[in-house]
């Protein structure tokens, strides 16, 4: 989204936002301030985005290619600045930019030729679940040191385990790293790396947010911790450098922006955080994308969760400013349930239409969905979870099932909500939503009701693309704005009020409990995560095919008997 206002100190703000489709996300931020002489405000409104394209493997892989992410920035960079020209500003004017990602999305490639050894392992992707079994029986039950230090659980969801899939099962990733040209990071060290130079001085960095996310990283000390680095089997070589969220890592050295700074970094949802204007412990808010993700800032100390939650880094904007902290409730499906009626079932032709569905019944007719495609994230963290429909009567049909899937988002935002009221003690009064589904009335209405507290939208719901932008004009050298509280100026909202009574609620929501645990237990552990699958993977058909060999032989053997 390309997002030019001019606000009442007459600074003149574009935001340039670039989408990756579900499920990946990451934004890509350009913003600058100039002086205009008027008195009137004014706003305009253009965007170029472009959709990448998900690869499945295999059963429960997700991948995506890092050469094309990277040339879909290129592609909106030239696109936006284009737009840009046609509005009758110069793109000289642009000071800084912003960089927002996926998280744990986990990228190795080679420092010597930029190319990728392998593509991208998303952060849904469910191939070492067997590992992250093995590796559990190898922590103490009374010593849980990487959740204590990362304030994360063992799961698939985080990269150490995705960079040790890699390790383990990509020759051209064991042979990078032997002969030390291999290089590790999330979307936003491949991006930032990129654009500062690559292969010809590229800058290897991250910031604290997405280091918050690897599994690798001290919450404590903001290092990288070498404990954690052994336990996973880690070169700590190929990792980035952690920086802060807002400061100068290097200028654009190709493309309209060369020679622009890149200033602003923060994994998605401490984006929206920031966006949100979360400043103060306490406030919370809730970021409706491919998946679900509740924020609430707990400030300059760690709390730790005793109900599902994750410990993460919030922001750090500045070298020398603090760290904030925040607890995270982390739903793996959201948005992504939408895209599956669209391509897997088809009973929808594009996202929006799923509201003109869902409106016809304005019931899902007791008919209860669990999108558990990878599992159940917060606050069960159960992987042998997978999606089921049910209440299925004859009555059913394709616009109860719409109605369903909208509510799942909001049951699963109501079970991570109670979680965080219980660890906080202080119940929310209202929730912050932001992100592109926010755009669905149907949807927020029905979060109003089934949370039974207020529900309250900014006119502006891409707020990862403002955070971005917050952090990379506050940054030290380009000075452009400034995040302190008396700085900021309250932003427009749009209210959503419970409009059903308390009794009901509770009735829907139970009955959405029952049908969780319904899902639970469906898949054991596969016995093999090898990237080479061979048919001895399976017991009964090696058993099989040797069996058939040996019978042949023997048949042979006796034909040939006298």
């Amino acid at each position: 989204m390309l997002f030019l206002s001019v606000n009442k100190n007459f600074s003149c703000r574009i935001t340039f936002e670039h989408l990756c489709c579900l499920p990946a996300f990451f934004t890509l931020l350009l913003q600058y301030i100039f002086q205009v002489f008027n008195s009137k405000t004014a706003e305009l409104l253009s965007h170029h985005q472009v959709e990448i394209k998900q690869e499945f493997p295999r059963e429960g892989w997700v991948e995506q290619d890092p050469k094309e992410i990277l040339q879909s920035v290129y592609e909106c960079i030239e696109k936006t600045c284009e737009k840009l020209g046609q509005l009758n500003i110069d793109i000289s004017n642009i000071k800084a930019i912003g960089v927002s990602n996926q998280r744990e999305t986990t990228v190795v490639w080679d420092k010597l030729t930029g190319e990728p050894l392998y593509n991208a392992v998303v952060w849904l992707d469910l191939r070492t679940q067997s590992t992250v079994e093995s590796l559990s029986k190898r922590i103490p039950g009374n010593n849980n040191f990487v959740k204590s230090k990362t304030g994360l659980p063992l799961s698939t969801y985080f990269s150490a385990v995705k960079l040790r899939w890699l390790l383990d099962n990509v020759r051209k990733v064991q042979k990078a790293v032997e002969e030390d040209r291999a290089l590790f990071g999330t979307i936003d060290s491949w991006l930032i790396w990129s654009l500062t130079g690559g292969a010809s001085g590229g800058v290897h960095c991250t910031d604290v947010t997405n280091a918050s996310r690897t599994m690798l990283f001290n919450i404590h000390s903001l290092e990288w911790d070498k404990e954690l680095c052994e336990f996973f089997e880690i070169p700590m070589k190929i990792l980035p450098n952690v920086r802060s969220s807002s400061e100068i890592y290097g200028l654009m050295k190709a493309g309209a922006l060369e020679g622009v700074p890149i200033s602003g970094c923060l994994g998605d949802q401490s984006a929206a955080l920031v966006g949100q204007m979360c400043f103060q412990d306490g406030q919370a808010k809730n970021t409706y994308g491919t998946g679900c993700f509740l924020l609430c800032n707990t400030g300059r100390k760690c709390v730790f969760s005793e109900h599902g939650l994750l410990t993460t880094v919030a922001y750090k904007l500045g070298r020398d400013k603090p760290v904030y902290y925040a607890l995270e409730g982390s739903v793996a499906i959201a948005g992504a349930v939408i895209r599956w009626l669209r391509d897997n079932l088809g009973i929808i032709k594009s996202s929006e239409e799923i509201e003109k569905l869902a409106k016809e019944v304005g019931t899902s007719y007791g008919c209860y969905f669990v999108p558990a495609f990878s599992g159940l994230y917060a606050p069960y963290w159960e992987p042998s979870a997978r999606g089921i429909i049910c209440g299925l009567t004859q009555f059913t049909n394709k616009c109860h099932i719409a109605f369903a899937a909208l509510e799942a988002v909001c049951f699963q935002t109501r079970e991570i909500l109670d979680a965080m009221n219980r660890d906080c003690g202080i119940p929310l009064s209202h929730l912050q939503v932001d992100g592109g589904m926010t755009n669905n009335k149907i949807l927020m209405q029905l979060q109003a009701d089934i949370l039974y507290i207020p529900v309250v939208k900014p006119s502006m719901p891409e707020t990862t693309a403002l955070g971005a932008a917050m952090a990379a004009g506050a940054a030290e050298g380009v000075g452009v704005w400034s995040l302190e509280p008396e700085d900021l100026s309250a932003v427009t909202m749009e209210r959503f009020e419970p409009q059903i009574n308390a009794e009901e609620s509770e009735i829907r929501y139970s009955t959405w409990k029952k049908a969780v645990m319904k899902s639970m237990g469906w898949v054991t552990t596969q016995s093999s995560e090898s990237g080479d699958p061979s048919i001895f993977c399976s017991l009964p058909l090696g058993f099989f095919i040797v069996s058939s060999v040996v019978m042949l032989i023997g048949a042979r053997y006796l034909s040939g008997m006298p």
